[in-house]
């Protein structure tokens, strides 16, 4: 679960940025920080637990790039949808589902990255206690 929050802490930030940017509204660009990050971290959920149970996909875990381009797909779609029904413009909704989810997508890749690092290193610190131990 912290790898979710952490994740949807990146995605609310840079949501409402590019969302204000473009709307020029607070109230606006606030509704879809809120609403889109929210979705797409659900989303983010059931996709990590996809990666964590779907065994084609466990066995490619490692393959920090292709996980990436899955989630970036959803992340397109849901940016898309979320803007359009709150602005009902369709060229803000498009802008919004490149931008936004292309820097969350760059966000996403170097975060899957931090928590890599940080499950290998858990592995190896297990490995050591174990060895003390024995």
């Amino acid at each position: 679960m912290k790898k979710t929050l952490t994740f949807a802490a990146l995605h609310f930030t840079i949501a409402f940025s590019v969302a204000y940017v473009l709307t020029g509204d607070i109230l606006i660009g606030s509704l879809i920080a809120m609403i889109e990050p929210s979705v797409n971290t659900v989303a983010f959920y059931f996709h990590e637990k996809a990666w964590a149970q779907v065994p084609a996909l466990k066995a490619r875990q490692w393959m920090t790039k292709l996980k990436t381009a899955s989630f970036a797909t959803i992340h397109f779609s849901v940016a898309f949808t979320v803007v359009y029904l709150l602005t009902g413009d369709a060229f803000i909704g498009g802008v919004m589902a490149l931008l936004e989810p292309t820097l969350n997508t760059v966000a996403y890749y170097f975060h899957e990255k931090v928590w890599l690092r940080k499950a290998e290193s858990q592995t190896v610190k297990a490995q050591f206690c174990l060895h003390q131990h024995a």
